[in-house]
């Protein structure tokens, strides 16, 4: 747990800055004295240890105009921050009761109800007590709008495709393994052309970075399954998994992983990172065919020409060889 820097400690901040120690020098020694009267109390050691970061942020809003660190100044600030903190206090035993009580009795909206409580010591937002009536429809008939205006409505949680994925299997069971550096683990996306009526596979290998690409006829699941299975048949032997997102156009996964002997994993909704190699790949590959490109009206042979072009780069990961060439070194 975080603990608040002391009066004390501030005035050896001050002492060692303006002798000109450095960050994780002074956070050392803060160090060193809290354990040192740890043990002399005979108190537990402290967990939590002082980093130079911390009293980074300590120096860089207490400094005074000429730049100077005053220890005083510093924790008078900190103290009046302090004060202001809202905590998230639970509420005192019947005070929801209360409310709810001279909600129904006398009418009051939430916020004069707030407001009359709070004349007794009495906290309650009127938020809190919006919950409240969002919770028991019944309660809507209490507020003169009738819950009217739902600008405060609970958000779904957002799950994507994935509940239309049959036999989805999660990114969290894919062996540690498949970390980036085996060769044969494999990134697919979609990138998507104008007005979401064209598309082209991308395919990833993440050691190598090896991309492949396919326009597709459709987004339909049975295109991009036999997009997938055609690019990827010829390195079978090499494809141990495949990850991707949780788009419709993935739902034949079961297919794909029969025909390449492999299994597919989904990334979490909304979490592009979990397949950086292929976002990595798109973004190469939107050099050539920016956001708004009609995919319908660029040939295969011109994909096939990027293709060679985004291969042929030499990449620092790779000590500045090719993907071409490292990754046709491991299929030989």
């Amino acid at each position: 747990m975080y603990k608040q820097l002391t009066s004390a400690q501030r005035y050896t901040i001050s002492t060692m800055r303006q002798n000109g120690f450095s960050l994780q020098a002074i956070a050392d020694e803060l160090n060193r004295i809290e354990l040192e009267a740890s043990l002399e109390n005979g108190d537990t050691p402290p967990t939590c240890l002082r980093s130079a970061s911390t009293i980074s942020r300590e120096l860089r809003p207490n400094q005074t105009k000429t730049g100077k660190y005053n220890p005083k100044t510093a924790h008078d600030f900190a103290l009046i921050r302090r004060e202001r903190i809202v905590r998230n206090t639970a509420l005192k035993p019947g005070v929801v009761k209360e409310a709810l009580r001279l909600l129904k009795e006398k009418r009051w909206s939430p916020e004069q109800i707030s407001g009359y409580l709070r004349k007794k010591d009495i906290h309650i937002s009127k938020e809190r007590i919006y919950q409240e009536i969002r919770k028991k429809p019944d309660l809507h008939q209490y507020c003169h709008h009738r819950m009217k205006y739902r600008r405060h409505q609970e958000k779904a949680y957002r799950t994507a495709g994935k509940s239309m994925i049959p036999d989805r299997v999660s990114i969290h069971d894919r062996p540690k393994e498949a970390d980036g550096t085996r060769f044969g683990d494999w990134e697919m996306d979609l990138v998507v052309g104008r007005e979401n009526k064209s598309a082209v596979l991308t395919l990833v290998e993440r050691s190598r970075n090896m991309f492949l690409q396919s326009k597709l006829p459709s987004k339909r699941p049975e295109d991009v399954e036999k997009a997938v299975v055609r690019l990827l048949v010829p390195f079978k032997r090499h494809v141990l998994t495949i990850t991707t997102d949780n788009g419709m156009e993935f739902r034949n996964h079961r297919n794909i992983a029969k025909a390449l002997n492999c299994t597919v994993y989904f990334a979490d909704p909304y979490c592009s990172g979990q397949k950086g190699a292929v976002e990595n790949a798109n973004k190469i590959f939107r050099e050539f065919f920016p956001k708004g490109t009609d995919f319908r009206k660029v040939t295969q042979p011109e994909l096939n020409k990027v293709q060679y072009q985004i291969n042929d780069r030499p990449r620092k990961k790779l000590d500045f060889s090719t993907p071409k060439i490292e990754f046709y070194r491991c299929i030989e």
